[in-house]
């Protein structure tokens, strides 16, 4: 791999850290948003919630703008939207607005989420992309730490808008740096031949060292035909729902993890800042783990990988269920939950690149990531009603931890073929099709 494509996959890095922050941040905002405005506790949880449902919305409609007009637009696009929403954030008056910025903040992410994994795929060689996927995935954990150990230092001495202002400046930071260190994809140039695409492709393997090549490989009208709807078609129907329904069931645990942490550890006693420190070694394994997954790519398949992790993640969670009041177990059984919950989430995002070829890679990773985010919805709600039924903290942490369990019975049912794995053409295109794009 060149110097270019390596600084791509490790941007991907930093574009999915902004996920991480913005998540954590605005729970780090709400004690100041709340206090502010004196809002109740159904008042501030409607905030909250905003910018998940613009992330299932931005995943599931800005997957097929990628695949339609490139990834390079939609990912400027997106940075664009997430700026202006971020800021906004700053200049709101009530809920209403700060609902509306967060919601168009969110549809950013969701857009960016979806063109980022193909990206991450696609700039690399065929040995490292499972590799370059899931370095992209550990962006979000990354991003969750090192920006909630930030804003947790601007609002020592500032209020809740120092974290939007924060926010807003390191996402306006990587419009230049997509500008300069990511160049449209070759594999969606060759497959998408637009005016002058001969040229940019050359221009593209240049950049990276690679040699040029004198024709585009032809494109046969009916290949030239197929859109977004291709996600559901008779070859790719099965795939689609398979893999949007693993990741479902599993982000349904994954959050359950993320957003009741704090509380239950609060509940056993500890004071607001302990319980923190608790979601933060949660984070930190969740990081680890995806590193770990990440290199063992390199060396075994990545769909018993992600498997094994999501048994473990089951394993984990309820674990965690059943943890003594102790702070340092508490932080220790919380790092091992995320090390396998976030490492199956890597290993599911590089199962979306290999399950999707070229022309619909984002439009498929936007369905699924956006069907997801339900789950990201769906399991702290569900969560709260059970707790709200009286049931006691490890009969709930089994029931949600089954979530996982289901993702990998769910995951062994969905088949990757050798030549689904190694190329990115689709089916009634011939095996020359991306020929220039296996080059770089």
């Amino acid at each position: 791999m060149a110097l270019l494509q390596i600084v791509a996959v490790v941007i991907t890095i930093g574009l999915n850290a902004l996920d991480g922050f913005d998540v954590l941040s605005i729970s780090f905002a709400s004690p100041g948003i709340s206090t502010e405005w004196h809002l109740s506790n159904s008042s501030l949880g409607w905030v909250l919630t905003m910018e998940l449902i613009g992330m299932a919305v931005g995943s599931l409609t800005l997957g097929g703008v990628a695949d339609r007009y490139g990834r390079r637009p939609l990912i400027l696009g997106c940075l664009i939207l997430m700026t202006l929403g971020m800021f906004g954030a700053t200049q709101a008056t009530s809920t209403i607005d700060l609902s509306v910025y967060r919601v168009a903040t969110g549809y950013g992410i969701g857009g960016l989420l979806a063109a980022i994994n193909a990206v991450a795929a696609e700039f690399s060689n065929a040995k490292s992309r499972d590799f370059s996927v899931a370095m992209m995935s550990i962006g979000y954990p990354i991003g969750a730490i090192v920006g909630g150990l930030i804003v947790k230092q601007l609002l020592v001495g500032h209020d809740w808008r120092s974290v939007f202002y924060f926010g807003t400046a390191f996402t306006a930071l990587f419009i230049p740096l997509v500008l300069i260190w990511v160049p449209e994809s070759v594999h969606w140039l060759v497959r998408k031949q637009p005016e002058g695409a001969l040229e940019k492709v050359n221009k593209v393997l240049t950049r990276m060292g690679h040699a040029t090549v004198n024709a585009l490989p032809p494109i046969p009208p009916e290949v030239r035909k197929l859109s977004f709807a291709d996600i559901f078609s008779p070859a790719l129907r099965i795939t689609t729902v398979l893999v949007a329904v693993t990741y479902f069931f599993h982000v349904t645990t994954f959050y359950f993890v993320l957003k009741w942490v704090p509380k239950l550890v609060h509940d056993m006693g500890f004071v607001p800042s302990s319980a923190a420190g608790v979601l933060v070694w949660a984070n930190v394994g969740g990081a680890l783990g995806g590193a770990v997954l990440g290199l063992l790519t390199l060396r075994f398949s990545v769909k018993g990988l992600t498997i094994g992790a999501m048994v473990l993640s089951t394993v984990g969670v309820i674990l965690y269920g059943r943890s003594p009041p102790d702070l340092s177990y508490l932080s220790l059984v919380c790092a091992g939950a995320g090390f396998f919950t976030n490492g199956a989430i890597v290993g599911m995002y590089a199962i979306f690149a290999r399950a999707f070829p070229t022309h619909v890679r984002a439009s498929g990773t936007g369905v699924a990531i956006g069907i997801g985010r339900g789950g990201s919805v769906l399991g702290p709600v569900v969560a709260g009603y059970l707790f709200d039924a009286g049931m006691p903290v490890p009969t709930v942490a089994i029931i949600m931890a089954l979530g996982s369990l289901c993702a990998a019975i769910l995951l062994s049912m969905i088949k990757l073929r050798p030549e689904e794995v190694e190329q990115d053409h689709a089916p009634a295109a011939s095996s020359s099709s991306l020929s220039g794009a296996r080059t770089a």
